[in-house]
């Protein structure tokens, strides 16, 4: 591998166990894997980067699942929150709206509601009374003795940050303003958010849990973000440090950190990224992504080489962020998930998970219940003395483990039928995102990678019914080569509920011309080759919700530009819905720009050629548990692969990161840029 100029670059995926690095450098991407350390994150990160060497390096790209997880734990410093009178429970109510399962259920509770496990407890959410009105109008000062009154009570509960969301506040935020500079004149030097600048959008409840998350993230990375730079310079690096953001383009450190909450979703994103990329450069741009970690599948979709990209996500069930993101859902399946026995004596596998500790059975480290990592090692498909770069594996706990459940099976079902099921679950996770899109799998190759991906994916194949399988290189750490394949990425918007007409031009004009001109004071002084896009999201007059991301002309609008737009919405509308409405007036809602700075990505070098008479030598194995009887399958490393060299199945490829299972019925071939790519023989 090579980057595109002479620039060094370094990926980093921060994860709840491990701490994934990857350094591109002279032609090679060089790796290292640290255990991640809780409550000293960024030691593992200066651990990994002492093994690989930073002092060359241009570009230092992180993402990290840190503070996501400190969310989902409720591992959270204390804050307040301030809001209009009257509506202080605004984060209680959120949108109201349950899960499917939840719909019959009379004891369903929202997870961050005060009736389960609150992100801010209710004494601590104020109302002060203000109100300005959905065009902009005072009609209620801000009283000032009032919240003083509320700062004061904060500041007895010592809180650490506030959030303020007013009402109608991104129209007009004199009010919110007004409220930060009394906020640090009673609290002192705490970060305080501020909706009308995290996200000046409609829709309230949205833009009050963006808020309240942006001023987590602030307690949670700002002095980690200072730590680590400051570790980085003192291993005498002097490029720039960069956090990717929730769609897995990069942010300069400085700006992440104005803006924190855009980052509490970047490591899943990144394996997107390194999809999109990777799966451009092999010709499939087609690609359903499977992420196949110990805990869980990260599924998401590349259509024609992009990402679904959303305007807004959940870190839970309604719990809401504003901020672009790769679209990913998430299923309980993963290499560590618990193989355990229902009341009516069948086999489920999942959402359960033995985590990292005590981990599967089979680590010797006090887990006793199997897991798929077990069924794997006792099928074959594991090596116990190579698995993750040396860690030995005991087969005979694993085979306890599974002796050990309630089960009217004999061994070899439990072990067969534990893996079937397994990999059953990971093929309905992505069937259902395929569908959910309206998508044909048979047009889409399923890019495998994390860990278990490419152990169970090829395995999923004639379930999804997919075209192919595709391992890239290095493929547990793919989600950290992909923040080596983004760009710099500068963002904002605005809303403003805008008919779309002829006398929408200066409007419309203004706004951007407002965003632009911001985003140009945030740019390096010698960024050179920046391009700014524009879109906005709009809607049906009379319609609730937008159709987001519609494309825009550059340059000054004028009325024809108004026609594209509105063009531009009815084609994006009818290849989401099905449906085109063009006799409607189109109502704009948020208006978004951004400006892109090319960074140095990763590139692929061609794999290597076989020389002339050799031949590719395997060692055999036994396979057991998944044909009914014992079968004899052939074993290869990686490394040993050539370009164009066909590995029938059954038959396993190891490397230090991942292992390959080429179930019996398929064909692996080696790709030109080092891809494996599984179809049916």
């Amino acid at each position: 591998m090579s980057v595109d100029s002479s620039a060094a670059i370094v990926g980093v995926d921060v994860g709840g166990t491990f701490t994934d690095v990857v350094a591109v450098r002279d032609g090679q991407i060089h790796v290292a894997k640290v255990p991640t350390i809780y409550g000293n994150t960024e030691s593992a990160v200066l651990d990994g980067a002492r093994e690989l060497g930073v002092s060359d390096i241009t570009h230092f790209n992180h993402a990290s699942t840190h503070g996501l997880n400190a969310v989902l734990t409720r591992n959270l410093p204390k804050i307040g929150f301030l809001t209009t009178n009257g509506h202080r429970d605004i984060l209680d109510i959120g949108r109201t709206w349950r899960p499917q399962e939840g719909l019959t259920d009379p004891t369903w509770r929202r997870s961050f509601g005060d009736a389960d496990r609150p992100i801010i407890e209710r004494y601590l959410r104020r109302g002060v009374r203000e109100r300005v009105t959905a065009d902009g109008l005072v009609m209620t000062a801000l009283d000032e003795a009032d919240a003083r009154a509320q700062l004061e009570l904060l500041a007895r509960c010592n809180v650490e940050g506030v959030a303020i969301c007013l009402l109608n506040a991104y129209i007009n935020p004199v009010h919110e303003e007004l409220l930060r500079e009394l906020a640090h004149e009673i609290l002192g030097d705490v970060p305080v958010s501020v909706s009308s600048e995290v996200s000046p959008l409609a829709k309230e409840f949205a833009r009050a849990s963006t808020t309240v998350i942006d001023v987590l993230m602030k307690l949670i990375y700002t002095e980690y973000a200072r730590r680590l730079n400051a570790g980085l310079r003192a291993q005498n690096f002097t490029g720039q440090l960069n956090f990717a953001d929730c769609a897995a383009e990069l942010l300069p450190v400085e700006v992440a950190m104005h803006k924190p909450f855009r980052i509490v979703f970047a490591g899943p994103a990144a394996g997107t990224m390194a999809s999109s990329h990777y799966g451009k450069l092999i010709d499939a741009t087609n690609l359903l992504c499977c992420d196949v970690g110990g805990t869980s599948s990260d599924i998401s979709v590349v259509v024609d080489g992009d990402p679904f990209v959303l305007t807004t996500f959940e870190l839970e069930h309604d719990l809401v962020v504003n901020a672009l993101s790769n679209e990913i859902s998430s299923i309980g399946a993963g290499g560590g998930s618990l193989v355990t026995v229902n009341a009516f004596g069948e086999l489920k596998v999942g959402p359960g998970s033995a985590g990292a500790d005590p981990g599967p059975a089979c680590y010797g480290q006090g887990g006793t219940q199997p897991t798929m990592t077990d069924a794997c090692l006792l099928i074959g498909i594991l090596d116990p003395d190579g698995f993750a770069s040396g860690k030995r594996l005991d087969s005979d706990l694993a085979l306890d483990s599974f002796a050990s459940l309630t089960s009217g099976l004999d061994i070899d079902a439990r072990v067969g039928q534990a893996f079937a099921i397994g990999v059953n679950n990971i093929a309905e996770g992505v069937t259902n995102i395929a569908v959910k899109h309206g998508l044909d799998p048979r047009d889409f190759s399923l890019m495998a990678f994390g860990a278990a991906g490419p152990m169970l994916l090829p395995a999923a194949l004639d379930l999804v019914n997919a075209k192919e399988v595709v391992v890239p290189p290095n493929p547990g750490l793919f989600s950290a080569v992909g923040l080596t394949s983004t760009d710099l990425v500068y963002s904002a918007v605005a809303s403003s509920y805008t008919l779309l007409d002829g006398n929408a031009v200066d409007h419309i004009n203004g706004l951007y011309e407002r965003m632009e001109s911001e985003l140009r004071k945030q740019l390096p002084d010698d960024a050179e080759g920046v391009t700014f896009s524009r879109t906005y999201d709009g809607r049906l007059v009379g319609q609730t919700w937008e159709t987001p991301l519609v494309e825009v002309p550059s340059g000054k609008l004028d009325k024809e530009s108004i026609a594209a737009m509105i063009a531009n919405f009815h084609t994006v509308y009818a290849s989401r819905s099905g449906s085109a409405f063009e006799m409607m007036p189109v109502q704009g809602v948020s208006f978004r720009v951004s400006a892109r700075l090319e960074t140095p990505k990763v590139t692929y070098q061609d794999a290597p050629q076989r020389a002339a008479g050799a031949v590719l030598e395997g060692e055999d194995i036994t396979l057991r548990y998944l044909y009914g009887e014992d079968v004899t399958a052939t074993a290869y490393r990686r490394t040993d692969l050539s370009v164009d060299d066909e590995i029938a199945g059954p038959a396993v490829i190891r490397e230090d990161t991942s292992t390959t299972f080429i179930p019996r019925g398929q064909v692996g071939r080696l790709g030109r840029l080092g891809e494996i790519r599984i179809r049916k023989a």
